[in-house]
């Protein structure tokens, strides 16, 4: 493994070719951040929806570092199952955590890895949406960390979330490495575009896409007189 830079912390493509002494444990990696920033507070920081989707597109070199499978098809659904799986487990352990210890978040003093406001900004979400907020903020950066841990706070019911939580998890897994697989696929084959020789883009613009509602939601909230 190379030089360790800060900046690798927000590289999907850091963590898919992660090795140990030469031993390629990306896939490791990528289910351990899925698990950590869909049910871990501290895992907001880190990339959801870019990681997934540059998955899809390395999605050989993640699986057959534990098998190998000949069809394409079956290699890409294998990825995309054990994905939604691990994000099924993280909002599980949101949803503990947030049952058991919830409140105290709401009296804990701001650091690096927790910001009251996501907390906050979550809860009003979870609010107006209900059990729909469980997919809506598996797709949103920030607030599929805080959902279910929101979701524990207000003692939802835990067969309703999780029903929501199943499905958010693998409509999440499957949409985006499907997704990333195909297309590049596709445009490779027609068009000859390599999106691995695009990689800054596909992430700056996943990053537009998924933040753009939330930007726009909260620009709109903000007041704009003294009314």
């Amino acid at each position: 493994m190379s030089s360790f830079d800060w900046k690798n912390l927000v590289d999907p493509l850091f963590y898919i070719h992660f090795d140990i002494n030469g031993i390629k444990v990306g896939l490791y990696i990528v289910l351990f951040i899925v698990f950590a920033e869909t049910g871990l507070f501290a895992g907001f920081f880190l990339p959801g929806d870019s990681l997934l989707f540059l998955a899809g597109i390395y999605n050989r070199e993640l699986i057959e570092n534990v098998l190998v499978l000949e069809s394409d098809f079956i290699n890409v659904f294998v990825l995309s199952t054990v994905v939604g799986i691990a994000g099924i487990l993280g909002n599980i352990i949101g949803y503990w955590f947030g049952a058991k210890s919830g409140y105290y978040l709401y009296n804990k003093e701001d650091s690096f890895w927790f910001k009251k406001k996501y907390l906050i900004q979550s809860k009003d979400f979870f609010e107006r949406h209900g059990g729909r907020a469980i997919i809506f903020a598996r797709f949103l950066p920030i607030f599929r960390t805080f959902a279910p841990i929101v979701a524990g706070i207000v003692s939802m019911e835990k067969k309703k979330f999780m029903f929501f939580n199943v499905v958010s998890s693998f409509l999440w897994s499957f949409a985006l490495i499907f997704a990333g697989h195909y297309l590049y696929g596709f445009l490779l084959e027609n068009y000859q575009i390599d999106l691995k020789n695009h990689i800054e883009m596909i992430i700056i613009g996943l990053v537009i896409i998924t933040l753009s509602p939330v930007i726009i939601k909260f620009a709109k909230k903000s007041p704009t007189s003294d009314e």
